[in-house]
């Protein structure tokens, strides 16, 4: 697996935190503000020391997820369209696409 950074109120190494941790919640989400991949986004209002920042709508090519089970890493763009990982195809818990809006700002409508 690939190393990355993950942090939160973990409660095994897929990325389950203590707020969601269900089979499929295997994905862990990077704020705009720090490196880290967070949980969740209570993890990061408990345990982060400033407040979170989400991506704005121009940078939906950020790579700001992580699949908790394989460590692939997809973006924004991808992981809004995404049912579950690309790379080893865990499924993701469906219910996550009700938070989006507390990580990702929504894109940018053409006129």
């Amino acid at each position: 697996m690939a190393e990355v950074e993950l942090d939160g109120r973990l409660v095994d190494e897929q990325s389950r935190c203590a707020h969601y941790r269900t089979e499929l919640d295997v994905v862990a989400i990077r704020f705009a503000c720090c490196p880290p991949y967070w949980g969740c986004h209570l993890c990061h209002a408990e345990c982060a020391d400033h407040p979170a920042v989400v991506w704005p709508a121009g940078d939906r090519v950020a790579h700001a997820v992580v699949c908790g089970v394989c460590r692939h890493t997809l973006s924004v763009e991808d992981y809004v369209v995404a049912d579950g990982c690309p790379h080893c195809a865990a499924r993701f818990n469906p219910g996550c696409r009700l938070h989006h809006h507390l990580y990702f700002a929504p894109p940018a409508r053409a006129h």
